[in-house]
């Protein structure tokens, strides 16, 4: 079942199960706060695509919210493979395929315009930033964009919904008027957005935003999300993300 250095960890919230592994990827509070954030349709409304979805953890937290089956796109081979355990592990395999694949090869796999919604965990820094590269390969694909960039990403969510699907993203706010400039560009348009600081006296350090595939201009501004008290806990919001209600 576990690979080398592999555990199995609980999410605690969703009362299942994850493959994870600390030289190969585990996942961080932004997949979470993503899979919150996103618009989930509990039974109709069409596939749910999930881009750069690394060990399934996004596909494995929204299965309790929906029916809809969904898709997690994950061009790791190693990845894929621990997504793909941990979603039998959790007897999810009815619901949750795992397909490992480029993102840029995708659309005519999973039909241009046929599905209703697209959440994408992108890797956050450009290669030619001065953010440091990772010397662990998998870590440096889950973050620099090697493989997609962030205009692969959202082409991509673009061209896979069909007129009315949402796409979701979270990225860094630094990115923001780029996001923006390409999901327009690309008929996405931004309806909510949200900011989430570390502390409640610190800049934002990450951004939740979710566009409408032809939609209409209009924006909403979700209320931030603190992650930390000023004794360095979880505040009681995101700690009922990660463990449920206490």
């Amino acid at each position: 079942m576990l690979i080398g250095d592999e555990r199995l960890d609980h999410l605690l919230a969703e009362d299942l199960r994850i493959i994870q592994s600390p030289s190969v990827f585990s996942f961080s509070l932004d997949a979470v706060l993503l899979a919150r954030f996103s618009y989930i349709p509990y039974q109709k409304g069409g596939r749910i695509i999930d881009l750069c979805s690394g060990n399934g953890i996004i596909p494995l937290l929204i299965s309790s919210r929906t029916k809809v089956p969904i898709i997690g796109v994950e061009i790791q081979e190693r990845l894929a493979d621990m997504a793909s355990r941990s979603i039998a592990y959790n007897s999810l395999a009815d619901q949750i395929e795992i397909l490992q694949q480029d993102l840029r090869e995708v659309v005519p796999i999973l039909g241009k315009g046929k599905n209703g919604f697209v959440i994408c965990n992108p890797p956050y820094f450009a290669m030619d930033s001065t953010h440091v590269k990772n010397e662990n390969e998998h870590l440096r694909i889950a973050r620099h964009e090697v493989h997609c960039t962030l205009r692969d990403t959202i082409q991509v969510a673009a061209d896979l919904l069909k007129q009315g699907g949402k796409a979701s993203f979270v990225h860094r706010p630094e990115r923001l008027l780029e996001i923006i400039d390409i999901m327009r560009e690309y008929g996405l348009e931004p309806k909510r957005i949200q900011f989430v600081h570390p502390r409640i006296e610190r800049e934002a350090n990450t951004i939740l935003i979710e566009g409408t595939k032809g939609g209409k201009p209009g924006v909403k501004y979700l209320p931030p999300i603190i992650t930390q008290t000023a004794d360095g806990e979880y505040t009681a919001q995101v700690r009922e993300l990660l463990y449920g209600k206490e």
